[in-house]
């Protein structure tokens, strides 16, 4: 298996617009996460950028980055759009994909969604789960849940269903990590499709690779990352760089 890590990223975020370059502790929020791919050791990492700010301050913290269509219309456009340029010859067999808005994520996380693709021959695509932060998750639609068939080791599971609705029963939900690792072949299958009728209806897109019949494997983290997506978030991200002396 030979992965690659692409982080896809536009300054045009409906609701904190330029959160690529927004500053935590003296670095730009991209930066941050490149970084923390490159730490996971898991394969080459590119950020695939859709604007050419973006680009220039990656490339001044010593990282690459492939400018992209701004008009392309999602994150897996982008990375596809970035792989046609970094990989012409179809080196990498493992694609992933890590939101430009994780400053903070573990490299182990990233190592996990990996390593599930390289045991699991069954898994198309892996993504990551963690426990919820409080019993309120349960109820909220911003919060999506993952249904899972969890290994006996309690550390990866197949997904059965991501929802946004309240589940029956009282026991404690996992929480959706919005970080993918696709083989190459699936990611091909899943960008070609139009959304599906079960993704318009919960408007998540990993049902419509569900759909297609493809085979979602969550990882288990310890925590859920920090994922900025509006001002609150950034605010929250700047203190934690703060408090841990970052």
């Amino acid at each position: 298996m030979n992965p690659i890590i692409l982080i896809p990223a536009r300054m045009a975020a409906t609701r904190l617009p330029g959160k690529p370059l927004a500053d935590i502790g003296g670095l730009p929020m991209i930066v941050r996460v490149l970084r923390q791919a490159q730490a996971a050791d898991a394969g080459p990492v590119a950020v695939a950028a859709g604007d050419p700010e973006i680009v220039e301050a990656v490339r001044a913290a010593g990282g690459r980055a492939v400018l992209t269509d701004p008009e392309l219309p999602s994150g897996s456009d982008r990375i596809l759009a970035a792989l046609a340029e970094l990989d012409p010859d179809v080196r990498h067999d493992v694609v992933i994909n890590l939101q430009g808005d994780m400053p903070f994520v573990a490299p182990e996380v990233l190592a996990a969604c990996a390593d599930l693709l390289a045991r699991e021959p069954a898994c198309d695509i892996s993504t990551v789960v963690a426990s919820e932060a409080s019993i309120a998750d349960r109820s909220n639609p911003d919060v999506v849940k993952a249904v899972l068939a969890l290994q006996a080791d309690g550390r990866s599971g197949r997904a059965l269903y991501f929802t946004r609705s309240t589940l029956y029963g009282d026991a404690p939900i996992w929480r959706h990590v919005g970080i993918y690792g696709y083989r190459r072949a699936a990611l091909s299958v899943f960008n070609a499709a139009p959304p599906s009728p079960l993704e318009r209806r919960e408007k998540l897109e990993q049902l419509r690779a569900m759909e297609l019949g493809l085979s979602i494997w969550a990882a288990v983290a310890e925590d859920a990352p920090i994922s900025v997506d509006n001002p609150s978030d950034l605010d929250r991200a700047r203190e934690y760089a703060r408090t841990h002396h970052d």
